[in-house]
């Protein structure tokens, strides 16, 4: 793909929990939404009773709005999903609330959770997503990027699923600060250090990926479509 932020047109970024978009991509976002171009952030799941309480979704949906309004979000999207819950969801279910998103969002760019994570609502979504962005008709994604989740990603099964080797670094300097502000926000989400759902374990993985390209912060992606159009 192209090294140019513009190539990204219109991006759509799907977190099957909140708070799971700001850890895999929250520099991201917030480099693409200072360049000019749009962001939409879709939440697949919405906690369900007796597991979650209405004020603890109302909690978290408000903790979202304002992480997402610090990184330029122009719009949040919440499809309702049973929370913990997917592998226990229709499958077409789920394959019709992120087609709808897909088609209605029209995105160049997809960005998707990994599909080797440990979490199933993770490897659901990130399934559900290809199954919406298949080409089937003239519009379609024409990237889609797979994001790591701290404590999901890395807590796989080496080899019995697959390892996330990232293939894309995107360089988040300039935007690490906003990205850790809008994590913070996620206050029932966030833990101590050396907890992996800490500031400083996810300020040290942004480290490391970009030590890895020879930036001084990145994000890291595993690129699974890149279509270059006539």
């Amino acid at each position: 793909m192209t090294g140019s932020l513009e190539s990204f047109g219109r991006t759509l970024v799907i977190a099957p929990h909140p708070d799971d978009e700001i850890l895999g991509a929250g520099g991201t976002m917030a480099r693409l939404a200072r360049a000019g171009l749009e962001v939409v952030v879709a939440v697949v799941t919405t906690g369900q009773p007796p597991d979650f309480s209405a004020a603890d979704v109302a909690r978290v949906q408000g903790e979202a709005a304002r992480a997402h309004a610090l990184l330029g979000v122009r719009q949040t999207l919440w499809l309702g999903q049973p929370a913990a819950q997917l592998f226990d969801t229709p499958h077409s279910q789920l394959n019709a609330a992120l087609r709808k998103v897909v088609q209605e969002i029209n995105p160049t760019t997809l960005i998707i959770p990994f599909v080797g994570d440990i979490h199933a609502d993770h490897q659901l979504t990130f399934l559900s997503a290809m199954v919406a962005a298949r080409p089937h008709q003239a519009e379609f994604p024409a990237t889609i990027l797979a994001y790591e989740t701290l404590s999901e990603t890395n807590w796989n099964a080496p080899y019995v699923t697959p390892g996330f080797l990232p293939n894309v670094f995107i360089d988040v300097n300039e935007t690490l600060t906003a990205k850790l502000e809008a994590m913070q926000m996620f206050a029932s989400q966030l833990r101590p250090f050396p907890h992996e759902r800490s500031v400083e374990a996810l300020n040290a993985l942004a480290m490391l990926r970009g030590a890895s390209v020879h930036c001084r912060a990145a994000e890291a992606f595993v690129l699974v479509r890149h279509v270059i159009r006539a």
